[in-house]
């Protein structure tokens, strides 16, 4: 069993920063790929970015690629999304979630564990 806590949200101009953080319980969460979500109001939620549980293998969206950052520390058991460049269009609620697995799943019915999200808004 694994909890996830998001932290970190909240408003931020257009071209700025924001620092995401899921904070997980349970002692094996080095065990876990993770990613991250997003869902816009009226609209599905869509995948964001996913790092395998040793840290070493990432993936990104297309929208996203070049601008977020995923990261770990399997220590802390927390995972990271270091947002730069954001855009209006980045505005949505963000969810972290885990998954038991060796691979890097970007569909959101391959995740077992989800936290409750944290609000993130782009202003123009």
């Amino acid at each position: 069993q694994v909890q996830l806590v998001e932290s970190g949200g909240g408003l931020v101009q257009a071209g700025g920063s924001l620092r995401l953080s899921c904070a997980a319980s349970g002692r094996t969460f080095s065990r876990y790929a993770m990613g991250w979500f997003r869902q816009a109001p009226g609209k599905e939620r869509e995948f964001v970015a996913a790092i395998s549980w040793s840290g070493g293998n990432t993936y990104y969206a297309d929208s996203v690629k070049g601008r977020f950052t995923i990261s770990r520390d399997n220590a802390q058991n927390t995972v990271h999304l270091q947002m730069d460049s954001v855009k209006p269009e980045d505005t949505a609620v963000y969810y972290c979630a885990a998954v038991s697995a060796s691979i890097l799943p970007t569909r959101d019915l391959e995740y077992d564990y989800w936290g409750q999200g944290t609000q993130v808004t782009v202003s123009s």
